[in-house]
């Protein structure tokens, strides 16, 4: 088979077992797979074949008094969310796309909207079942192989096969939204109305002009939610959306800085002066883009790779987003939101700082400009996020991560010969 991340670049050609029964799916394979949304090659495995999780979808329990969830790691988060939201219970962290299984959300220790106020994934993760590269299988949690665990949260697959997974669900009032936006005419007024947005609003992130420069650069939306009150919700319950799809690979040419530059003019026009307050559909607030299926293929052929960096002050998320400004990096999506406490899992992205996303269409000049970029970010005491990440060098990433040598003592504890192999873990020597 042909397999790719989100950003289908790279490709590499390998076997995937797709099996019901995941113990069984995985005995002989380098690396798990979930829905392969990861953008660029930490899905992709090296020497073998990977364990396709997504028909290990079945929920094994739930404690509707403490929310417990015991359920396989085949099992997307949109199944999650459409089983539970009517029930009044809502992952505690919900990223920007709902094609994500367990295992993944573990591999990733994913973030989303709410970082501010609930951290990652994995600080709800209870217990994971895992086969090791040696072929046992065991129990770890914060008890039980706690170096294991810590290690696996953000681990990108490379401890061991995640085949079960225990976490915490979070009690709602109602599966709507109640949503502010608010337009800001440059980043300064951006990361204050962000800031102040925190305090009261578990939900913040923005779409920023990327394109925008001089007194208007960081120009964007800034979108702040909370779970809406039974009072305040409509009474008939949200249903899920329908998906419209991306028909074919859009030219090349399509998308350029004038085209981009287009799009952004309207879509900050649109909005208009002033507060905007709606209740919006779960799936609108949290995973936008999933409303259209294959919207990857917006970026050609090439493919694309999204950058996303976290760096510790304000002044060092302007100097990047001028980095990338000056680059000229057309792009429809740029993303910056704050992020909260550093996450237990020793290769977890997030850390106390400012979050910058942006998709970048590859070109024969990516390459040099994600160098460009990690330079700034090593120089900010920042760090990219493996899970988006096509391009990064193993000496930048080493620079920006001292987290890296007690991950390595676990990986080589538990997987001797590094039999469990990706992409991303030969292109970052991990």
């Amino acid at each position: 088979m042909k397999l790719q991340g989100w950003g289908r670049y790279p490709i590499v050609e390998a076997p995937e077992c797709l099996d019901e029964n995941l113990e069984r799916a995985t005995r002989k394979a380098v690396l798990s797979r979930g829905l392969g949304r990861s953008y660029g090659d930490a899905s992709l495995p090296v020497g073998g074949a990977a364990a396709g999780s997504r028909l290990a979808d079945r929920i094994l329990d739930f404690d509707p008094s403490s929310g417990r969830l015991h359920a396989e790691a085949g099992l997307s988060l949109r199944t999650l969310s459409w089983t539970f939201w009517p029930r009044g219970w809502s992952s505690p962290v919900l990223p920007g796309t709902a094609y994500l299984t367990l295992g993944g959300m573990v591999a990733a220790d994913v973030h989303g909207k709410e970082h501010h106020v609930h951290g990652t994934f994995g600080a709800h993760v209870e217990a994971l079942r895992m086969r090791l590269a040696d072929g046992s299988v065991l129990w770890t949690d914060r008890a039980r192989e706690p170096e294991l665990f810590r290690a696996t949260l953000g681990g990108m697959g490379l401890t061991g096969h995640v085949l079960e997974v225990v976490v915490a669900l979070v009690p709602i009032p109602t599966p709507w939204i109640v949503q502010e936006t608010e337009r800001f005419p440059d980043l300064k007024s951006f990361l204050g109305g962000l800031e102040r947005a925190a305090a009261d609003w578990p939900f913040t992130v923005g779409w920023i002009d990327c394109l925008k420069a001089g007194r208007s650069m960081g120009r964007g939306i800034l979108y702040r939610g909370r779970w809406a009150s039974r009072d305040e919700a409509p009474a008939a319950p949200p249903s899920p959306r329908r998906r419209l799809a991306v028909p074919f690979d859009a030219p090349s040419a399509a998308l350029n800085r004038w085209s981009v530059a287009g799009f952004n003019e309207v879509l900050y026009r649109k909005h208009g002066a002033g507060v905007r307050r709606v209740i919006a559909h779960p799936e609108d607030f949290f995973h936008p883009l999933d409303k259209v299926r294959h919207w990857n293929r917006g970026y050609g052929r090439r493919g694309f790779t999204q950058y996303q960096c976290v760096v510790p002050s304000r002044e060092g998320a302007a100097r990047v987003l001028s980095d990338l400004v000056a680059a000229g990096a057309a792009s429809f999506l740029c993303v910056l939101k704050d992020c909260g406490l550093e996450g237990e899992g020793m290769l977890s992205f997030p850390r106390p700082g400012t979050s910058i996303a942006v998709d970048l269409p590859i070109r024969d000049e990516t390459r040099a400009l994600v160098d460009r970029l990690n330079a700034r970010v090593i120089d900010e005491g920042g760090r990219v996020y493996l899970a988006k990440d096509t391009f990064t060098r193993s000496a930048d990433y080493r620079a920006m991560d001292s987290r890296v040598d007690d991950f390595l003592a676990v990986r080589r504890r538990v997987d001797p010969l590094s039999r469990l192999q990706s992409m991303l873990s030969r292109r970052l020597e991990l």
